[in-house]
């Protein structure tokens, strides 16, 4: 009796375990795809290799040197980075960064989950136009906006104008000239910079937050601000985790907003350490001192990225 072979059992019979436990064909068909696959990624991987690893592992190796980029280099050891961490300039930028953590991180997080709380899910006239428009800043470039606010922060500039027009003479301030506004004045344009990113985050994952739990806080009694607190905040712990990511690391590696308006005067009120990184490695060559501010930045922007995600993971 000749049994007919419909696909089904020329499948079976291809996946049917050998004496030794193992397919026929499907073993050899899962590695030609890996190697597939492999060949894809390859060029990626090698470009990835190049420009980030090899350029990491010889600013880490660059770290350890005291260089000016031309004649021969001498080997020091640790001592760029105990320079980092004793000289009041270089440690002051790690204050200084703090500070913009409130303005880069803090605030517009807090700003973003409150107009998701607002926006996120109500139809409300003009709610559009008015995520487009707070959103505008992440779709131009961090030198257009370092020029726009600078100008506005003037001296003749529509701040201070408006504050003459309206008899408050004694508020006009040189805002990027003073040694105590200049930071926060920084800061402030962060915070514009980096609410719009927030909000169209935090706007979106309530969106995806199911109508059932709204409704059955909403039967318990709850008033608006309990289930943002029962509801929204846990629905958008992976959004807070991200966003705290991006600006945290933004703000440790805050460089060209910095060298645009102050070039991290006055004094040294707004040096960061990528701004000394800059100074370091161009204006007065030490290559191995810049170098070794750029591997305890990326320490730093690394410690921070993991520790939000650990953290993120054990609420979950």
């Amino acid at each position: 009796m000749v049994t007919e072979v419909t696909p089904r059992l020329a499948a079976e019979r291809a996946t049917t375990p050998t004496r030794r436990g193992r397919p026929r064909r499907r073993v050899g068909v899962s590695r030609r795809y890996r190697w597939v696959g492999l060949a894809f990624v390859a060029p990626g991987l090698l470009l990835y290799g190049f420009v980030v690893l090899f350029s990491l592992f010889r600013s880490v190796s660059y770290s350890f040197y005291k260089w000016d980029g031309i004649t021969k280099a001498t080997w020091v050891g640790v001592q760029n980075y105990t320079t980092f961490f004793t000289d009041p300039v270089l440690l002051g930028s790690l204050g200084h960064v703090l500070v913009l953590v409130v303005f880069f991180a803090v605030l517009p997080i807090l700003l973003g989950l409150m107009s998701a709380a607002m926006l996120g899910r109500r139809q409300r006239p003009g709610a559009g136009f008015f995520r487009w428009v707070l959103f505008l800043p992440q779709v131009i470039t961090s030198v257009v906006i370092a020029i726009i606010w600078k100008r506005i922060y003037s001296p003749n500039g529509p701040i201070n104008a408006s504050l003459r027009a309206a008899g408050l003479d004694r508020l006009v301030h040189n805002w990027l000239g003073d040694f105590n506004l200049a930071l926060p004045a920084l800061g402030v344009i962060g915070t514009w910079a980096g609410f719009g990113f927030c909000m169209v985050l935090f706007t979106a994952g309530v969106a995806a937050i199911p109508n059932e739990l709204y409704e059955a806080a909403e039967m318990d009694g709850a008033g608006a601000f309990r289930r943002f607190l029962a509801v929204t905040l846990p629905g958008l712990r992976a959004q807070l985790s991200v966003a705290l990511v991006l600006t945290v690391t933004a703000a440790l590696r805050t460089f060209d907003l910095v060298w645009i308006t102050t070039h991290g005067g006055p004094g040294t009120s707004t040096m960061t350490p990528a701004a000394l990184l800059y100074k370091a490695a161009f204006q007065n060559p030490q290559v191995g001192l810049a170098s070794a501010i750029g591997v305890i930045v990326a320490v730093l922007c690394l410690a921070v990225a993991l520790l939000i995600t650990r953290v993120s993971e054990r609420g979950s």
